[in-house]
């Protein structure tokens, strides 16, 4: 159980691209002013549309970033993981909370507020590099999800999406998972299509051998011949 000492906020801090940048005083000027917050599986951490006046680091856990539709559907973003960060739009900005976030494990986030941030900000560039990289990096995710969406067939932004997911902390390219635990309607969410769709190109994947799916699990079974359909011009 993680306690809400200036210490234990300060290491965790520490585990984050964004906030490793800082100078030791910097972070702990930041951790005395933020503070632990816990969350359960399923528990909202905040949502759309609503104020924000906070940035969160993950210290533990994962996280679901969503958008809702005009119909009232859930279009899902990204899931982050420990030493990812979110919230930092609003926070910038001073606006509402462009997307919803919640809680996919028991999550423990560093909740700092945006008054000790912006005071970082303005005495320390290389932490304000570091949030605009972030800053640039979900902006060209978000121009690739656009794209995938426009002019990409099912399969091959399907095949795309469970190769990232596979590659994702704690994994890497390097060391990928060989098998997801996301269900077919959270995959349908992530590109933005029905789960009969996606359970059709499983099965049919699932025949060839490039995947199975056993319990709850989605297996990568043929990694190389899923590269493949995600990028069929290249072969």
């Amino acid at each position: 159980m993680a306690t809400d000492s200036s210490q234990d906020k300060n290491r965790l801090l520490g585990k984050s691209f964004i906030f490793e940048a800082l100078d030791a005083e910097a972070r702990e000027d930041l951790a005395r002013f933020g503070f632990l917050k816990q969350f359960s599986p399923g528990e909202v951490v905040f949502t759309m549309g609503t104020p924000g006046q906070s940035m969160m680091a993950i210290a533990e856990g994962i996280v679901r970033v969503s958008m809702f539709t005009p119909s009232g559907g859930e279009v899902t973003l990204t899931d982050l993981h420990a030493g990812e960060v979110f919230g930092e739009i609003a926070l910038l900005d001073g606006r509402d909370r462009s997307a919803s976030v919640k809680a996919l494990t028991n999550c423990t986030l560093v909740v700092l507020e945006r008054r000790a941030l912006l005071e970082v900000l303005q005495r320390d560039p290389k932490f304000s590099v570091r949030l605009i990289e972030l800053l640039c990096q979900r902006v060209r995710r978000s121009d690739e999800r656009m794209i995938e969406g426009s002019f990409l067939d099912l399969p091959v932004r399907l095949a795309k999406l469970i190769l990232r997911l596979s590659a994702a902390p704690p994994a890497s390219e390097d060391r990928p998972l060989k098998k997801l635990s996301q269900s077919q309607s959270e995959l349908a969410g992530m590109i933005g299509n029905t789960r009969e769709n996606v359970n059709r190109c499983l099965r049919k994947w699932q025949k060839a051998n490039v995947v199975n799916m056993q319990d709850g699990w989605l297996l990568i079974l043929d990694r190389p011949g899923l590269t493949k359909l995600a990028d069929p011009d290249l072969f």
